[in-house]
């Protein structure tokens, strides 16, 4: 995994990626269908009208490598939405991820697995940006300027987990990983991502994690026309709330187009609730690896016939800015801690 470091204008920091992409001699050879090409160029509109900051970070980046702004950022907005032929022609994208958040004992720790093919694996960031105008975070991400997961100086967890989509139903807009960007950026907690995030135009499915240091912790459930907030579980006087790749609420449940074949994510959901009632007492950092390990039931431990493991764990304490990284499956590399927030 890289650990790059951004600071200043986001233009500026767009050039310093495209240097480090030059240095590395890494190319993009883009290839868009007419469906992802007027969907990408649509949804570019928009991410311009709504985050125009971003449009020019991957401008910079895009002057920097010599390829045209406009087709690459096409390619990053069609991510986790409609890129089926993203590695060799895969028919559907496929993509798994687990993340909860929790409050227990005076504190508000959130954790995640992220699952993916391993051929993400060697490209996976985690990265501070130190903006001139906009939140300190940090973001994770098997892509580069938009994430899956991420924290900010304020305390501000937000994560998103995909959800499968029929191309009928996919419209211009955000995608979710570009949705965790906006929000790390400019939100400073549960409730002012929420005000901003239903604003926001939604390109396809996905649930959108959120939960700060004050203990205030949600679920958006997504849909390109749809939005619905799921609010945490109380047990014991403490609260939970996890996210899989299928919608919860029984009311969403008709715009989930993955027909169950979502690497067991009921499993994974009830795996999470049940540690959390019975398991997540004590050291709540060690008893959460554990967790994301799966030492209390099916978490990671994917058949190696899928093409399908989990390629980075996390763990963030929300009040201290701390976080926990395993940088491929936990059940195999140690948690490392992350101060670079702090």
């Amino acid at each position: 995994m890289y650990h790059l470091r951004l600071k200043g204008k986001h233009y500026d920091m767009g050039v310093k990626r495209g240097k480090v992409f030059q240095k590395a001699q890494i190319t993009f050879p883009i290839h868009l269908d007419y469906f992802q090409s007027k969907h990408g160029k649509e949804s570019e509109k928009i991410l311009r009208e709504f985050f125009p900051e971003v449009c020019e970070e991957i401008r910079g980046v895009t002057d920097t490598i010599g390829i045209d702004y406009l087709e690459f950022t096409s390619w990053m907005l069609c991510m986790g939405c409609c890129m089926y032929n993203l590695e060799d022609n895969i028919p559907v994208e496929i993509r798994g991820c687990t993340a909860f958040a929790y409050e227990r004992d005076g504190h508000v720790i959130y954790g995640r697995n992220n699952d993916l093919p391993p051929y993400l694996k060697k490209g996976s960031k985690s990265e501070i940006y130190t903006l001139v105008n906009g939140n300190k975070f940090n973001i994770t991400t098997s892509s580069f300027i938009n994430g899956e997961e991420g924290l900010n100086g304020y305390g501000l967890a937000v994560a998103m987990t995909f959800v499968m989509t029929d191309l009928k139903r996919i419209r211009p807009g955000f995608n979710s990983c570009f949705i965790v960007r906006y929000l790390l950026e400019k939100a400073k907690d549960t409730d002012d991502a929420i005000s901003l995030l239903m604003e926001l135009p939604i390109a396809s499915n996905c649930n959108v994690l959120l939960a700060d240091k004050n203990g205030n912790m949600k679920v958006v459930e997504c849909t390109p026309n749809l939005k619905r907030i799921r609010e945490a579980e109380v047990i014991n006087g403490d609260k939970i709330v996890c996210t899989v790749n299928s919608f919860t609420s029984s009311k969403m449940q008709s715009y989930d187009d993955s027909h169950g074949n979502d690497y067991d994510s009921h499993k994974r959901y009830q795996v999470v609730l049940d540690s959390f009632r019975k398991e997540l007492y004590g050291d709540l950092i060690e008893k959460t690896q554990c967790l994301l390990k799966g030492d209390y039931g099916f978490m990671c431990q994917y058949d190696k016939k899928l093409n399908f493991e989990t390629i980075w764990s996390s763990i963030f304490d929300l009040k201290s800015l701390m976080i926990y990284r395993a940088e491929g499956d936990p059940r195999k590399k140690k948690f490392v801690k992350d101060c670079r927030l702090q």
